[in-house]
């Protein structure tokens, strides 16, 4: 049996000696209720692969792994992503739920031991005006015994469900306030109880564990009356226990509640998790699809404007980079395949029939060796220039100012051949772009001009600023360029059909014009009337610039 109790001074009232107030007792110590808690997550351990074997030792055989779970089963396995993220939300909506659930129900106790405490404050404020006079209320006349004392102050007062008053005379068990039918004699009979309360000799408040209604907060105050010479207590308690029952059945409750409510959750979550982990899902499944032969499969975009969203279009602009390199790789090793095999059936063919002995076919074939390795070294120096042009730091740019580019590029072409070079106009902006790089296509573009036209007709050059688009052009008064080859003289190793003799080239520049304009954001234009010359355009974006 545990008590624990509190001396209260004692109030000495006209005829009777009683108590007319007490303390304040520190509130009921809780007993320990289970906590509210999850199993701590999976740990996945990873092993050696393999360990580093003496040399000469035999690699021993490696165990075939297990059945792979069928991908819906995997979507269940704690290694999931969707599995963790419901664990995780699960895991703070318990912590959560648990914290509020123990929250309300510890303000819910904290309450009923005040109801309890204030109701024996108002116990004792009832005795001492009932026996402040020393006159019966039932009888008119003054009280004659303790016992009638106790008997009268047991029977004015009404009891509040889970209250008793008990009297004691002498030490022994007197009477108790009425009780509900069939309901059990807990304290009554308790000689335990007894034996703490019947002879206290100044008021006294405490706990006493009933081993029938468990904690008891309870009041004796003793009573003595003059000309009698018997001493009482009379005591007020409250089975606490069943006071705080409320407060478990609330607990309860907000837990059944609660649990539903995780339920819920969990499958609501189950299904948004779903909805979001899609995107990562049609990686996975793009990226198993995606072999070296096959590139252009791509994540399907909803359009959503979001991480995820972001994700899927970052991944397919990255597919959309590996494809064009790729494409880039395949293309410059078939091109270099291709028109390589001709110079080396070339070179191959005189070194079989070379007469060692003839100093003039040796020298005439090492001069067709090194005139074709030379063509095939600037063939091999095109296609991969082709090939980096691709790539993101082919170009350099670096604010430019226009027009001292054109009268550079105008000085430099005027030695390619005798021709009447002409600058037309010059564009007197800024503008970013890659220096080098333009020059090289309107240097190219001049040289094709200088190839189809005779020495001594006009070759004009010019740059101009039309509507944020910056334009160098070469205009010529060759044979020009029929319709149906403007579109396949830009692709590579293609050769127009002219009046004039065809050059040596590879058939590589206009690829290379092309390729710059288009790593500018450009494009290039013609503009031909078969007889009458042709007009090459390269068209860029005007970025950064500015009238100078």
């Amino acid at each position: 049996m545990t008590t624990t109790m509190t001396t209260v001074p004692t109030t000495t009232v006209p005829t009777t000696s009683m108590t007319a107030r007490m303390t304040t007792t520190d509130p009921v110590p809780l007993r320990a209720r289970r906590s509210v808690g999850e199993d701590g997550g999976d740990q996945h351990r990873s092993t050696p692969a393999g360990a580093h074997l003496p040399a000469g030792t035999a690699m021993p055989p490696t165990a075939t792994p297990g059945p792979t779970p069928p991908i819906g089963w995997r979507r269940l396995l704690p290694s999931a992503a969707r599995t963790r993220i419901i664990g995780w939300v699960l895991l703070l909506v318990l912590m959560a739920l648990a914290a509020v659930t123990l929250v309300t129900w510890r303000l819910l106790i904290q309450e009923t031991d005040q109801r309890i405490g204030e109701a024996l404050r108002i116990e004792v404020d009832e005795f001492a005006e009932l026996t402040a006079t020393g006159i019966s209320p039932r009888t008119g006349l003054p009280f004659r015994t303790v016992d009638e004392v106790i008997g009268e102050a047991i029977a004015y007062n009404v009891v509040r469900p889970n209250e008793k008053f008990l009297g004691y005379v002498d030490g022994g068990y007197r009477t108790q306030s009425r009780q509900e039918p069939g309901a059990p004699e807990v304290l009554a009979g308790d000689a335990a109880f007894a034996s703490l309360v019947a002879t206290v000799d100044a008021p006294r408040t405490g706990h006493y564990e009933s081993p029938a209604a468990g904690d008891v907060r309870y009041l004796a105050i003793p009573v003595t009356l003059q000309g009698d010479p018997a001493r009482g207590v009379i005591v007020a308690a409250y089975l606490a226990d069943a006071e705080r029952a409320s407060a478990d059945t609330a607990a309860r409750l907000m837990l059944v509640v609660g649990g539903v409510t995780v339920l819920g959750a969990a499958a609501a979550a189950w299904l948004v998790a779903g909805r979001i982990l899609r995107p990562l899902r049609d990686v996975a499944a793009t990226a198993r699809t995606i072999t070296d032969t096959d590139l252009s499969r791509r994540i399907p975009d909803a359009g959503e404007r979001d991480e995820l969203g972001d994700l899927a279009r970052t991944v397919n602009a990255m597919l959309d980079r590996v494809e064009s390199g790729v494409a880039a790789q395949r293309r410059f090793v078939d091109d270099a395949g291709h028109e390589l095999r001709t110079p080396i059936t070339i070179v191959r063919g005189h070194l079989e029939v070379l007469d060692p002995t003839d100093p003039d076919d040796v020298r005439a074939t090492v001069a067709l060796v090194d005139d074709e390795l030379d063509r095939m070294n600037r063939m091999v120096s095109d296609l991969l220039l082709l090939a980096r042009s691709e790539q993101p730091s082919f170009l350099h740019v670096e604010p430019v100012d226009v027009a001292a580019l054109t009268a550079d590029v105008v000085e430099k072409v005027e030695r390619l051949g005798d021709r009447d070079w002409v600058l037309e106009t010059a564009a007197r902006v800024d503008a970013r772009l890659d220096p080098q790089r333009v020059t090289q296509a309107v240097v190219a573009l001049a040289d094709n001009a200088c190839r189809h036209t005779r020495p001594g007709e006009r070759i004009g050059l010019g740059s101009q600023l039309t509507g944020g688009r910056l334009r160098f052009w070469v205009s010529d008064t060759g044979p020009g360029v029929v319709a149906e080859e403007r579109a396949r003289i830009f692709e590579r190793f293609a050769r127009g059909s002219t009046a004039v003799p065809r050059s040596e080239g590879a058939g590589l520049g206009l690829s290379i014009v092309r390729a710059i304009a288009v790593a500018h954001g450009g494009t290039v234009l013609l503009d031909s009337v078969p007889g009458r010359g042709a007009t090459f355009t390269l068209e860029i974006p005007a970025t950064g610039g500015g009238p100078t």
